[in-house]
């Protein structure tokens, strides 16, 4: 029987919602502000898209039948990625930089659209430990929010 506690998906939205406010402050904010916020963007949607590709897609690709939103989703993450490696190689005052990181938004939006529209709600209904998934979760943000702050 699916957990009615659901601290995965909770947190997952919780980060969602910082990301896009943070690309919505970058499009008023000053370039010196701007640099700031990118660096953060990059560094969360890191850490974010590690756990999701590395212990929450796996878990719930397992549980749910809808391989083509699964399917979507790991390709929208192949492609922030892409985003994320050619970002690191610009100066964040460059214009393809800014107009790179609207593109990255543009996706990110999208994507947060279709998780929390199409797989979360598919997720929530399966039988999935929740629970257990958290604490894994909770435990590999540690370790990666360690490994990108010694990299920082």
């Amino acid at each position: 029987m699916p957990s009615t506690s659901n601290p995965v998906l909770a947190a997952l939205k919780a980060d969602h919602k910082k990301v896009k406010a943070l690309f919505d402050e970058y499009e008023h904010a000053t370039a010196r502000k701007q640099q700031e916020i990118s660096h953060t963007v990059m560094h969360e949607l890191e850490i974010h898209a590690a756990l999701e590709e590395q212990l929450i897609y796996p878990a719930i690709r397992e549980e749910i039948e809808a391989d083509d939103v699964m399917n979507e989703a790991t390709e929208e993450h192949h492609l922030v990625h892409v985003l994320l490696k050619e970002l690191k190689q610009l100066d964040s005052d460059d214009e393809a930089f800014k107009a790179k990181f609207t593109v990255l938004g543009e996706l990110v939006k999208h994507h947060v659209k279709e998780e929390e529209g199409e797989m979360f709600p598919k997720a929530q209904k399966a039988d999935i430990d929740w629970e257990e998934l958290g604490a894994e979760v909770a435990q590999r943000k540690e370790q990666l929010t360690a490994k990108f702050a010694a990299r920082s």
